[in-house]
């Protein structure tokens, strides 16, 4: 039987010349410069060319389009649930999902010591860079360790991309993931057998306290609920340029409780938002 058991990711500047399969001229990569930040905040450099290239030929083959101008005329008219689709598969194919299990683990430390005040109680979390899941089952998994794997704590889990998203909701990984120590492999996860040989699966109990949905931090009205008493928004800012930086960041900190700590990425710096935020640790922010 298979079943899951308790175990004891540069062109030149003239992309359009080449060998390349579809015509791919200068004009093409501005116009999905523009497209792709209006839609999701992200700023795509000169260097990216090849990038862009490899990924969208991928779609293009896929919607039948024989060049680029072809199909991005055809994306800014789409319209209707059809047209939501495609603009979802476009922001798909140029974001990127860097992740794993525990990476930057001196945050799930920091984390780990912040929840000893939560006891009893139940924090509200929000992780908006899920990706693939490796980081939010990191948080969840931290979660059970403190405070027990009764808690009724909960995490919200976001990504603008929802091809990643449905790979978090399976929780199924290699069994050789990086960032997993052997203790946590056998006390969070199942293992596979027959056919799954070699694949975990995230427990039950752990997966059903993350919340998946999509959701773009471009959104202008963010309705969240409760504020959180901690947001994780790690290796995300660093794709926005400034102003789209400070904009997010505003929209963070109004549905942050004060006093709670915002976790960001190893190369983000924030410190001059300090109306908003405060060094606590290594980049560790606390809301003002």
């Amino acid at each position: 039987m298979n079943a899951f058991i308790d175990s004891p990711r540069t062109a030149a500047a003239d992309a359009d010349q080449g060998d390349h399969e579809f015509s791919f001229a200068a004009a093409d990569f501005e116009k999905v410069r523009k497209l792709i930040y209006q839609r999701a905040g992200i700023s795509l450099h000169e260097g990216k060319r090849a990038m862009v290239y490899s990924r969208l030929s991928r779609r293009l083959r896929e919607t039948g389009h024989q060049s680029f101008k072809d199909y991005l005329q055809w994306l800014e008219a789409a319209s209707g649930p059809n047209g939501e689709q495609e603009w979802q598969q476009f922001i798909n194919c140029l974001t990127t999902n860097l992740t794993a299990f525990f990476r930057e683990d001196h945050h799930f430390i920091a984390f780990a010591e912040a929840l000893k005040a939560f006891v009893g109680k139940a924090p509200r979390i929000w992780c908006n860079a899920a990706s693939t899941g490796e980081e939010p089952y990191s948080i969840v998994m931290v979660l059970a360790e403190v405070l027990g794997e009764r808690t009724a704590a909960r995490l919200m889990a976001s990504d603008i991309d929802t091809k990643v998203l449905a790979t978090a909701r399976r929780g199924v990984y290699s069994a050789d993931a990086r960032g997993l120590s052997p203790e946590r492999m056998r006390r969070h996860f199942l293992r596979g057998t027959g056919t799954n040989s070699g694949s975990i699966r995230i427990k039950p109990e752990l997966g059903q306290m993350v919340d998946f949905k999509p959701f773009n931090l471009m959104t202008p009205h963010w309705s969240m609920g409760e504020p959180f008493d901690m947001v994780f928004c790690r290796n995300v800012m660093i794709y926005f340029d400034h102003d789209t930086q400070r904009k997010v960041l505003e929209r963070i900190h109004g549905v942050m409780k004060p006093g709670s700590l915002l976790f960001v990425g190893h190369s983000e710096n924030f410190t001059d938002a300090r109306d908003l935020f405060h060094l606590r640790g290594k980049t560790i922010y606390q809301r003002v």
